[in-house]
This record gives structure tokens, sequence and C-alpha cells, in this order.
């Protein structure tokens, strides 16, 4: 089972959702780096669960850093980050064994271990293994912002509402105090209303976080494999959910013409000759912040789309797998109505460790801070 995210900032995901806990060791975080685990625990604050509207599970996430740091400072060696589970409830998932969950890995985990997986809670597949992410990138965002890099997430949308162009100023304002994730006021008890909705009728929500990320030099990135779409899209779709990733304009650029599309470019400052620093952005950002792959110095912008919570109280129906009838379930236990609720952090933290991945691999970022 991989869990294993980046080249020279690397990061290996270890834990399930009802074991003894979930944790990380993060190799390549350069030494130097100011760390205790306040920085880490602001983070995980913002995913933990039991919150307004979200499972009623109540992990503190409280966060230990076991290894690389000395005197309030990276070492240079891995870092071992773990936190425990205090609050299981493992008896409400026997019966997925006969009846899986619509929707859910419960069927295609069995199968692809031989029915050695851990079904509890979801196991390695369920969104508990985020928070090892989120505390990886409260270090990845960290070492960004020492470095003038600015990350911003916000649910754009929830279900069939939808925010448009919420200011930067908005989201800096507004998300942190907003249980919903949420840059407008007004929409915030429109998105309530809905999700309250959709927990009377037993049933869960979908929606799209946008996250933008200001201040990236030019030149980060690789082509292809190594692009800054696929580095982020690689980690935003192993979140559980997660659907679809776009940049810029995304999908919406197959109704547009090259002519709409395309950013011409300017430059930035008086310089008249070839001895003169000139800086090149573009007009309009279309792309997202990126062409061939590599960073404009423009924004980064791009979106994340979330199914509905899988798991939900209204009637379903499914195959009992030992009886091989079909069946009714309801599914029990403690989950969100809308799972973006909780995934701006995480997005943010994808972002993050994707960057910081390959801002290392483009020099942008030392591997000994001064």
């Amino acid at each position: 089972m991989n869990q294993h995210y980046g080249k020279l900032f690397e990061v290996q995901i270890a834990g399930e959702s009802h074991g003894h806990g979930v944790g990380c060791i993060i190799q390549g975080c350069p030494a130097g780096l100011s760390l205790n685990e306040s920085d880490i625990q602001i983070e995980l604050d913002k995913r933990k669960p039991g919150q307004k509207l979200t499972t009623a599970r109540t992990e503190a996430d409280r966060i230990h850093i076991k290894t690389g740091v000395f005197n309030g400072k990276t070492t240079g060696a891995p870092i071992l980050l773990w936190m425990d589970n205090t609050d299981t409830r493992s008896a409400d998932y026997e019966a997925l064994q006969a009846t899986p969950r619509p929707g859910h890995a419960d069927v295609t985990a069995a199968e692809k271990y031989g029915g050695f997986n851990d079904y509890r809670g979801s196991g390695p597949f369920s969104a508990r293994l985020t928070a090892p992410l989120v505390a990886t990138g409260a270090i990845a965002r960290k070492l960004l912002q020492q470095h003038g890099v600015e990350i911003l997430g916000h649910v754009q949308q929830l279900g069939g509402l939808k925010i448009e162009n919420a200011s930067d100023t908005a989201i800096r304002t507004n998300v942190a105090n907003s249980p919903l994730r949420c840059a407008d006021a007004k929409m915030e008890k429109r998105f309530e209303a809905a999700l309250q909705d959709a927990l009377k009728a037993g049933d869960s929500l979908g929606a799209v976080i946008e996250c933008r990320v200001r201040g990236l030099p030019m030149g980060v990135g690789e082509p292809r494999a190594q692009s800054v779409e696929s580095a982020i899209g690689a980690i935003c779709l192993g979140i559980p959910a997660a659907k679809g990733v776009e940049f810029g304009e995304g999908f919406a650029a197959a109704a547009m013409k090259g002519s709409q599309h395309n950013d011409a470019f300017e430059k930035v400052g008086t310089g008249e000759s070839n001895k003169d620093h000139v800086t090149i952005r573009t007009k309009t950002n279309h792309s997202g912040g990126t062409l061939g792959g590599i960073t404009t110095g423009m924004p980064l912008i791009f979106r994340v789309v979330f199914k509905p919570t899988s798991s939900i109280a209204k009637t379903q129906t499914t195959l009992n797998v030992k009886t091989g009838k079909q069946s009714e379930m309801s599914v029990i236990g403690r989950h969100d109505p809308c799972v973006a609720l909780r995934a701006v952090p995480i997005v943010e933290a994808a972002a993050a460790l994707a960057l910081v991945d390959l801002m290392l691999q483009a020099q942008k970022i030392q591997r000994v801070l001064k």
C-alpha cells in the first residue's frame, strides 16, 4: 500500500482510522527551520472532527514530534509525527463485512487485500489519514511562508450554491472564523441551510474547494510528470472523496476560443536595455499560473471537486456478499454531511507539500536555512 509523496521532500503516511493512531515520516526537510508542535497544531485544529456540522467523532488530533527537531530547529534528520486515536466505535462497522456501503471502498479493499484489510472506520482508506497530511503541510507551509508564498483556500461551492469571485481579502478575513470555511457571510447562511436540509433527509452534499497560491516565483515545476499540475493533482486526487482537479479556467476552457484563453505577456519595471532586469508577467491569468507545467509568477489557482459523502443515513440498496441477495441498509456511525467543510486545510496542505518539493527541486529553497 503506497502512501508516499514527494521526491526531495518525501512523506510516508501510516495508520488506520480505528488503529492506535495515525502519523507520518518526513525526509528531506531542510535543516534550521524553527518548528514546534504548536506550529502544526494550528493547522490540525482546522481539520479535526467534532466541529459544527461535521462528524461527532471528537479526536483531539494532538500532534507529537518524535524525531528530527532539536533545540526548536529541524536537524535535517527524518521527522516522525504521531497522533493517537482516542474516540473510536469499531462496532459500528461490523455489519460492513456482509453489506458493503455504496460509494465506499469496502468491496475493492477486500478484493485487493484478500479480506485482510482493516475495515473499521474504513481503515487506511478513511479521511482520518488526512490528519498527517495536514500536519506535513503545516511544515511545508512554514517553509513557503519564509519565501513569501501565501496559500488561500475556501469552499467555493456547496451543492448547487456557488460563490462567484471571492476576493483574497474576503478569504483572509472570513474563512478562518467560518465553521463552513466560507468567504461570504450571506452565502454561509445558505450553505448551512442546505446542509441542514440534507441532514434531515439523511443525505449529504458535494462541494468545490478553490485554492490560490500567491508569491510563487517563475520557473518552478517541470514538464509532464513533474509539472505543477501533476504534482498537486496527484496529492489532491488521493484525498478521499476527491473526484477532479482543475487549474485556471479548467473545464470552462473547453468553451473558450484560443484568443480568449491566451494570456498576453507584459513587462513589469522600467528596464530599457538587455542589462536591465525586466520581470515578465501576463495581463490575464486564464492558465491559472502555469505554462508548460512551470509557474509563471502569477497566482496559482486550482479547484478540487468532492463528491457527496458516501456514508449516509438514508436507506440504500446494497448486496449482501454472504447471502448473494440484495438488501437494504442505512449507514450507522459518525460521518460528515459534506467532506469539504474539513477539507480546506487538507487541500492547502496538498498544495504546500507539492510546491515545497518542486521548490527544492528548482533550488528555490536551500537544504540548510540561514
